[in-house]
């Protein structure tokens, strides 16, 4: 080794050494952080996949409110955010949902694939709006199914089904 090498080294040793931070034990922090994904969401398509959108001001009273929402479509700000909407198109259609289960009834044929991102704004939604309306459950326990009037049954389905993909 050079003498300025170990020059160089012992000085970053030394600076090391002397910073003043000494070690310490685990400080408490107190409990996890909360109440950060409970709330209303509803969920837009977007370039980059699904992203939830929190509605802090609104009651959930029924799935059905909710969809209707979901259908009015985001914000302008949202908009510009580059979320959209893609069940604008949902004509005539019913919710019902007991613990896990969610089921849309729809009046007509349902003109998605269901592996689709509107399927997933569906999906999410109402899975985040009945862990609301029943806090025993839990979101990501959900199942939905789309049953249209015409053709077969799609789903169930999860919404992480339809996240990060």
């Amino acid at each position: 080794m050079k003498v300025g090498q170990g020059v160089v080294i012992a000085a970053l040793a030394i600076a090391l050494v002397g910073c003043g931070v000494q070690p310490t034990g685990v400080i408490g922090a107190g409990e996890p952080a909360s109440g950060l994904t409970r709330g209303m969401r509803l969920y837009y398509a977007s370039a980059n996949g699904l992203r939830g959108v929190p509605l802090p001001d609104k009651e959930v009273k029924s799935l059905d409110a909710v969809v209707k929402l979901l259908t009015t479509g985001p914000s302008p700000a949202e908009q510009r955010d580059g979320l959209t909407s893609l069940v604008e198109r949902l004509l005539a259609y019913s919710v019902t949902g007991t613990g896990t289960r969610v089921t849309v009834h729809l009046d007509g044929p349902y003109a998605e694939s269901g592996r689709d991102q509107g399927t997933g704004q569906l999906v999410c939604t109402l899975a985040r709006a009945q862990s609301v309306l029943d806090p025993k459950v839990r979101t990501d326990d959900v199942e939905v199914t789309l049953r249209p009037s015409e053709g077969a049954a799609l789903g169930p389905y999860r919404c992480a089904e339809f996240l990060n993909r």
